[in-house]
C-alpha cells in the first residue's frame, strides 16, 4: 500500500498491475494471515503474506500479465478445482464463493 493511498485505491492498483484488469471495489471481503504463507519472489525477496480483500467489480481494461500474474483469465466456478494454487489461495477463493460474512484470520 502506498503512504498516500486508501485500501481501495490499493486494490484497485494492484488489481490493474497484476492482471490488466480495471475495477471497482464494492466492499471488505475478509482479512488473511497464515504463517505458512511464504511468498519467495524471483528477485530475491521473501515474505509472509498478509492480506486485506476486497469484493469488485469488472469495469474495463484487458489481460495482461505481468511478474506476479503469468497467465491471467476469467473461470467459472465449477472450473477452479483443476487449477493449480497455494492452499491459502483455495481456502481464499472458497472462502469469497462461499462465505457469508468477512473471515478475519
Amino acid at each position: 500500500m502506498g503512504v498516500a493511498e486508501s485500501l481501495p485505491e490499493t486494490a484497485v492498483r494492484e488489481v490493474r498491475e497484476g492482471t490488466g484488469h480495471d475495477v471497482e471495489v464494492a466492499g471488505l471481503l475478509d482479512t488473511c494471515a497464515d504463517a505458512r504463507h511464504i511468498i519467495a519472489y524471483s528477485d530475491g525477496e521473501v515474505r509472509r503474506q498478509s492480506n486485506v480483500r476486497s469484493r469488485a467489480r469488472p469495469i474495463g481494461g484487458a489481460p495482461a500479465v505481468s511478474d506476479e500474474s503469468p497467465e491471467v483469465r476469467w473461470l467459472p466456478p465449477e472450473e477452479l478445482e483443476g487449477v493449480p494454487m497455494r492452499h491459502t489461495q483455495r481456502l481464499r477463493v472458497e472462502h469469497a464463493l462461499h462465505g457469508s460474512a468477512p473471515h478475519l484470520g
